[in-house]
């Protein structure tokens, strides 16, 4: 099948961090359409909008040449999230963001991927700042934020109120 970015493969202890793959679509579209986290948040949404969210996720790798790795257990070969690198146009800053889907929550998967991105952000991309968005009340991807060391003054994001700015260390 032909790839649809041109992002690398990377691997951590436990993981495989891709390119989405067509079959992805699926896992992707469940999570944004039904997961616990999503309907928590209010931010669930229908299955056409999970699917244009999926192609502006391929989109973003051409443009940008960075985007969302899929990440994907080794063990089982199934994939548990995504975790990557994101700037839309009215984004001040180039965001570390992670999703991961039902069930993948509370094994660390987050930090260890958005570790082997950043690393990777760091060596190809020239990237040592990165930004997370994180809604005020996501306790969870706070304690992910400050487990990659990044801090936050409690700023609002201007692209979205309900988000503080969280501030990664300089590498």
């Amino acid at each position: 099948m032909q790839d649809l970015t041109t992002a690398p493969v990377l691997t951590t202890a436990r993981l495989i961090l891709r390119g989405p793959d067509r079959a992805d679509l699926q896992a992707f579209t469940r999570f944004m359409t039904s997961a616990p986290s999503m309907v928590a948040q209010g931010e669930t949404g229908t299955p056409q909008q999970a699917w244009f969210g999926f192609l502006a996720g391929v989109g973003h790798w051409h443009w940008h040449g960075f985007g969302f790795f899929m990440v994907v257990e080794q063990k089982t070969g199934q994939p548990v999230g995504r975790v990557g690198l994101i700037k839309h146009s009215d984004w001040p800053e180039i965001e570390l963001a992670w999703h991961l889907f039902e069930g993948a929550e509370g094994k660390g998967y987050a930090t260890e991927a958005a570790v082997a991105v950043k690393s990777w952000a760091r060596e190809n991309l020239g990237l040592t700042q990165l930004f997370s968005y994180i809604d005020c009340d996501n306790t969870k991807s706070q304690a992910v934020a400050k487990r990659l060391g990044a801090q936050t003054d409690g700023t609002r994001a201007p692209h979205e109120p309900e988000a503080e700015i969280w501030v990664h260390a300089r590498e």
